[in-house]
């Protein structure tokens, strides 16, 4: 935790726009929580902004919760914002779809399968157990049935390319590890440009899914390794770590980065992870990853 005496910085993202009148009352809330707001400066004129403030990091985040409704807030040191790794999950995160739900919609039963999908991310359901569970039932689907599912269905979510492309432009790694499938994450990997991936791999006899996952299950435990083995591997420090995920099965790799200093991001998120995360987005797109990271836009990557 930050000393008293030390700067720290308050990301504000606006869920529309952002007015002088919701930076004073950030700035009042800071004071009445005993903390020194300073400084605002703008990452994009009436959307976001940094404001600088000294005191407990913690304190400020308990003193602003009370504008969520109406800002992503993100609070941090002022030192070591931009990352060089970044360990995103995949689906409803990089992606818009969980592509294990609409693989079943070809074979006719996604609302079944959808289901089971929910309880697990909302982390009902233990998450191999529902893995197989679901991946038993879409038996007998013909291999092709995959690249149908990307082509039609597959799609970024707004910001993936951007916030990818910016973070490389600067020498960052990216990692996507997903409890879904090679196929589709070795898709996703080049659509918004990731430089490595870990995923589960579908057992296929001849043409057609015989039911099973194939080898071991990247599961939230599994997530979270892949972290620290990449950060270790690229030699990059546990402060310069950003992760982001959508459910409960990204709880461990989003608490591994808040406990090396980083990010742990929770992107319009189930509750369980919303909890744990240091940086919830509930109104805005991936972009707000690089406002967290003082990227002014005019400085982003888009292509």
């Amino acid at each position: 935790m930050s000393s008293a005496s030390s700067t720290n910085i308050a990301t504000l993202i606006a869920a529309d726009h952002l007015d002088s009148g919701m930076l004073s009352e950030v700035a009042d809330r800071l004071r009445d929580a005993g903390l020194e707001p300073g400084e605002h400066d703008w990452l994009e004129q009436g959307k976001a902004g940094d404001l600088a403030f000294k005191g407990a990091i913690e304190a400020a985040r308990d003193a602003l919760r009370g504008v969520e409704n109406t800002m992503d807030i993100c609070v941090q040191p002022s030192t070591n914002r931009r990352k060089m790794l970044l360990v995103s999950d995949m689906d409803s995160t990089i992606i818009t779809i969980e592509c294990i739900d609409e693989l079943a919609d070809y074979a006719g039963i996604k609302a079944e399968i959808a289901e089971i999908t929910e309880r697990a991310m909302q982390g009902e359901l233990d998450f191999e157990g529902a893995l197989r569970g679901r991946v038993a039932l879409l038996k007998g689907l013909h291999r092709d049935t995959i690249q149908q599912c990307i082509d039609e269905r597959v799609r970024l979510t707004p910001g993936a390319d951007i916030l990818l492309q910016t973070m490389r432009g600067w020498g960052a790694h990216g990692l996507l590890v997903s409890g879904g499938f090679t196929d589709f994450v070795a898709a996703v990997v080049d659509m918004a440009g990731f430089d490595s991936m870990a995923a589960n791999r579908l057992g296929i006899s001849g043409d057609y899914l015989d039911g099973t996952v194939d080898g071991d299950i990247v599961d939230a435990r599994e997530k979270a390794r892949q972290l620290h083995n990449a950060r270790q591997q690229l030699g990059i420090a546990p402060e310069l770590v950003l992760s982001a995920g959508d459910g409960a099965n990204d709880i461990l790799m989003v608490e591994a980065a808040i406990e090396g200093g980083g990010i742990g991001a929770a992107f319009h998120a189930k509750p369980a992870l919303a909890e744990k995360a240091n940086f919830a987005i509930r109104h805005n797109d991936l972009t707000a990853l690089l406002f967290a990271q003082g990227v002014r836009r005019s400085d982003w990557n888009i292509g």
